[in-house]
């Protein structure tokens, strides 16, 4: 948390001193919950909070991965332009975090394949159903369909 911590403070502190919003730098932060927790504190919580609502103007894009949005910092995804949600379990589908999804779209996420991912973005009235294709490589040994023989010269390097 530290290390993070640092490198978005020195990040953000370099883009609000050109006050250019070029190059943009994008920020992918894998469970989001943990470093800007809804209740408690977090030592790194005000800078995400100052990435999230000041940050696209001065070229910052924070994209934030997690389980359960419904333990973030609301004003961390009040500031969140676009939504993606998988496959989901009933108890956190009915948090308010998720009114954005409308209709049958709810009941969708608790039933989503491997892959399918719900979209909403504000200029569509409307979530959006996206598969992603199975990557063009084998990610699990069941999924190679031939054994590929390597020289035994290769352990050598």
């Amino acid at each position: 948390m530290f290390v993070v911590g640092a490198v978005l403070k020195r990040l953000f502190e370099e883009k609000e001193k050109r006050s250019n919003p070029y190059p943009k730098v994008f920020v992918l932060l894998d469970e989001l919950n943990k470093y800007a927790p809804k209740e408690g504190w977090s030592p790194i919580k005000d800078v995400i909070l100052d990435i999230a609502e000041r940050g696209r103007s001065l070229g910052v894009i924070l994209i934030g991965a997690q389980q359960t949005a419904s333990e973030i910092e609301k004003r961390i995804l009040a500031n969140s332009a676009i939504k993606v949600v998988g496959r989901m379990d009933s108890s956190e589908l009915l948090s308010k975090e998720y009114e954005f999804l409308v209709g049958n779209f709810r009941q969708r996420a608790l039933m989503l394949k491997k892959g399918t991912m719900i979209l909403y973005q504000p200029d569509i009235p409307s979530p959006l159903m996206l598969k992603f294709p199975k990557p063009p490589w084998a990610t699990r040994r069941q999924e190679v369909e031939e054994e590929i023989h390597v020289p035994e010269d290769f352990n050598n390097f």
